[in-house]
């Protein structure tokens, strides 16, 4: 065993004394020094395709806050009155449905959707895609919480067909849609195969939920108004901080019972929380600020998207790479690469502290052997990039693999 495995494992080296004692410093694995690099390039990054996450300190997130509300001496909220209540019109007013209700996460609002339509439908079956992400990112909570099943048109990596869903051999009460698929690059439909779906489900006596945790950013693939898009389903979830910068917390929407309905099962399912105001505040913000950007961050993805396979295609030392989709369906898409995931991660790190550019952030290897995918993102810092600055930057990174 050697001294790196010791440190990560916590075992000590036997010298015959004392045993030596191991720091919080040394125990860091390799991947948390990775990723604390990477928030740091990233925080002094000249230039970047986008804001992560991870970045924003406390006091720079208290300080946002601070200017957030329309009136500071509004009573606060208690259990969702006042800018809670405020927000949930809101949402239900941007999706055209009759009410939406507040959740502090994106799974409870989801798991209790679709455990409300399994009770209404009599039927415990949700159809959706295998990489959905009740599937993959919610620890088999469908089944282990609500006691619902589930089965899958397909397991391509691609929104499913109608036809898949017709011909799927047993009763389902739910079909979900994630609006867009993310683990597959991001994918919508178009909207004749989206209708298409829904038209089909109800043909199989079921009811159509969207997961659209991202659907803000769907109305320009779609070419529709987001009452448009919700309205054909019954009940849709969207997210206040994928797309929209938010702190935290969902919403859900759709009809004045169901959402009634949902409101029980929050407070059963411990999201009946006595202040939000701070999710809520950062969440009317991002409908404010970045709703009505996105748009403009769609057009530059595609733009960027295009200008990384022409300077992947010209690097000598990339001898194969995927953008998916080529054409970008939201602001967001993926870039496959034939190398470790690691090496490309260092790759990126290293040309963010040498040259102030940050390009790709963390790599990862789940996928086919061999290659390696990392999502890429435009947000308001990416909207100044040119093709020129892409194909630097391409060229910097493939410089340093």
């Amino acid at each position: 065993m050697n001294e790196d495995t010791e440190r990560s494992t916590g075992a000590q080296p036997s010298t015959g004394g004392e045993p030596e004692r191991v720091t919080d410093a040394e125990r860091v694995t390799d991947a948390e020094r990775v990723a604390e690099r990477l928030v740091a390039a990233g925080r002094v990054a000249e230039r970047k395709l986008s804001h992560s996450l991870r970045e924003a300190t406390v006091g720079e997130l208290l300080a946002d806050l601070g200017g957030l509300a329309a009136d500071p001496d509004e009573p606060a909220d208690v259990y969702g009155t006042g800018v809670v209540e405020r927000l949930e019109r809101r949402v239900a007013e941007l999706l055209g449905t009759e009410d939406a209700a507040f959740f502090p996460t994106g799974t409870m609002a989801q798991q209790i959707a679709l455990r409300c339509w399994a009770g209404r439908t009599g039927n415990p079956v949700v159809a959706l895609h295998p990489m959905s992400h009740p599937e993959r990112w919610e620890g088999g909570a469908l089944s282990v919480v609500s006691g619902l099943r589930t089965v899958h048109p397909t397991g391509e990596p691609r929104q499913p067909a109608a036809s898949e869903v017709a011909g799927l051999p047993e009763p389902f009460g739910t079909l979900m849609l994630e609006l867009p698929l993310r683990d597959a690059g991001f994918l919508l439909p178009t909207w004749g195969e989206l209708s298409a779906l829904v038209d089909t489900a109800r043909e199989r006596d079921a009811v159509v939920h969207f997961d659209g945790a991202r659907l803000w950013e769907s109305t320009v693939h779609f070419g529709r108004t987001l009452p448009e898009i919700a309205a054909l389903a019954d009940s849709v979830y969207v997210s206040f901080y994928k797309s929209l910068g938010g702190l935290s917390g969902a919403a859900l929407a759709g009809s004045a019972s169901l959402v009634e309905e949902a409101r029980v099962w929050r407070h059963r399912y411990g999201g009946q929380i006595f202040r939000q105001f701070p999710a809520a505040l950062s969440a009317l913000a991002g409908l404010e600020r970045e709703l009505p950007r996105l748009p403009s961050y769609v057009a530059k993805a595609r733009t960027v998207a295009s200008a990384l396979s022409s300077a992947l295609a010209a690097a000598p030392a990339v001898p194969w790479f995927r953008v998916t989709p080529e054409v970008p369906h939201t602001h967001q898409f993926q870039v496959w690469l034939p190398y470790d995931a690691d090496r490309l991660t260092e790759a990126g790190v290293r040309l963010a502290e040498e040259t102030g550019t940050m390009l790709f952030r963390r790599w990862s290897p789940d996928g086919p052997p061999g290659l390696s995918m990392t999502e890429v993102e435009v947000t308001a810092p990416g909207l100044s990039w040119t093709e020129a600055d892409v194909a630097e930057a391409v060229a910097g990174f493939a410089a340093r693999l």
